[in-house]
């Protein structure tokens, strides 16, 4: 046979011989898992919309629309962010414990393949997927400290390069494979150092730095819609089951246990406030039990997968009054962090990662370890290093980032515009036409 005539034929039998075909079971993909994770990032994607409730119903009616569009377009900006740079520089090949490398930038070599170091049942593009919503509610989460007077252009450049210079690098000391506070040995479930301190600091850093909003503490600034402020807590209740028991990254019991301690925390949190707020104020309030159960839930988060239902119970005891003072004693210190961000998250994200030091047990978590009520002092001292690295790192970038931007293009709207309101000034529309 002549050689011209041998390329079609070699050709003809590439087509006509079986191909073989890879089941998931080969690949080695669990489809209960698979199916475990997808649902839980679609109940951390729902906790942002709810984050918009929740923040929308406190501030000011002329505000609403403003502070919900916080969260919503975050969703949009850090979802962008994380396709294309963002999953590389948290998650990608380690480069000196610090920052991830831009091999997997735009998602390059991120396939249905799964990857062994970080979710091995599941299709590594699903736990990408998982993790963006992560990144997605962290930045919208500080919107609160500095609601009612931020530019929303400004809002825009301050969320692509928080997540860039902060989210990123922090999930990757933290989670990232090669990661120096992972490879110290800090434990954090499901984001209390990764979520909850660095949105909880750099909440209050944007607060200090921003200023207070016209008639702070002489004008009434009563939430006006609080209906939306408990429709938003439900729905962040909601969504944060997957937020903790989907960080087990399989079905099984480690998530059963993270679902079981995050309820157990949030209902005893709420318990707390409702108490302690009867006592001080006079009367409990509907906004008292939507606070508290919040801040059950953020401490619980770093905890929730290696600690028992008891310790569970004790570390939402703690957070509904910890928790309670905090947020009371922003009055006394005079700076405005309008929603309680830092109140909230940063001082509960605090309080639960030391609960994890405190509570943790490797019969519970065999990759986690002993805290030290359970013979190991020393879990304690490496949460607490891992607790004061991030705040620093957070506070100090966040602050030279508000600054930069607020020489670039300002910060605050106008006096003006501030009276005015958000939804008007910024947006051209009205939340309520009535």
């Amino acid at each position: 046979m002549r050689a011209k005539n041998i390329l079609p034929a070699v050709l003809l039998l590439m087509f006509l011989l079986p191909v073989k075909a890879y089941s998931q079971t080969e690949l080695g993909i669990n489809a209960g898992d698979t199916a475990f994770v997808l649902l839980s990032a679609a109940f951390v994607m729902l906790m942002t919309p709810g984050l918009a409730m929740f923040y929308g119903g406190m501030v000011r009616k002329k505000n609403v629309l403003g502070t919900i569009m916080h969260s919503f377009v975050a969703i949009a900006v850090v979802s962008i962010q994380w396709v294309l740079i963002g999953y590389s520089l948290s998650f990608g090949p380690d480069i000196n414990g610090i920052i991830g490398g831009l091999d997997w930038i735009g998602l390059k070599g991120v396939s249905l393949l799964p990857n062994p170091d970080y979710a091995p049942t599941i299709p590594h593009l699903a736990f990408m997927i998982y993790q963006a919503m992560f990144a997605v509610i962290t930045p919208a989460l500080i919107s609160g400290a500095f609601a009612e007077r931020m530019k929303f252009s400004s809002f825009l450049l301050f969320t692509l390069l928080w997540t860039t210079l902060v989210y990123d690098p922090v999930a990757h000391w933290v989670w990232g494979t090669g990661g120096w506070i992972k490879n110290l040995g800090a434990l954090d479930f499901a984001g209390g150092i990764v979520v909850h301190i660095t949105s909880g600091i750099s909440a209050l850093a944007a607060a200090l730095f921003m200023g207070k909003r016209k008639g702070f503490m002489r004008e009434p600034m009563q939430p006006h819609n609080l209906p939306m402020t408990v429709l938003g807590a439900g729905l962040l209740w909601f969504g944060w089951f997957g937020f903790n028991a989907g960080s087990a990254l399989s079905s099984g019991g480690l998530s059963t246990m993270a679902f079981v301690s995050t309820h157990i925390a949030a209902v005893s949190a709420t318990l707390v406030w409702v108490v302690i707020e009867w006592f001080h104020r006079g009367k409990p309030t509907m906004f008292g039990v939507a606070t508290g159960s919040i801040a059950g839930l953020a401490t619980i988060t770093p905890a929730s997968g290696f600690v028992g239902p008891m310790p569970a119970l004790v570390i939402g005891l703690l957070a509904g009054g910890i928790c309670y003072m905090a947020l009371n004693m922003k009055g006394k210190l005079g700076y405005d962090d309008s929603l309680d961000a830092f109140g909230v998250h940063g001082v509960g994200g605090i309080l639960g990662t030391i609960g994890a030091g405190l509570f943790a047990e490797k019969i519970i978590n065999p990759s986690g370890a002993d805290g030290l009520f359970f013979g190991n002092p020393y879990q304690l001292i490496v949460q607490i290093t891992a607790i004061a690295a991030v705040v620093i790192y957070s506070f100090a970038v966040t602050l030279i980032l508000l600054k930069l931007i607020d020489r670039g293009m300002g910060l605050r709207v106008s006096e003006e515009d501030e009276m005015l309101g958000l939804d008007l000034s910024q947006h051209e529309e009205s939340g309520y036409n009535l």
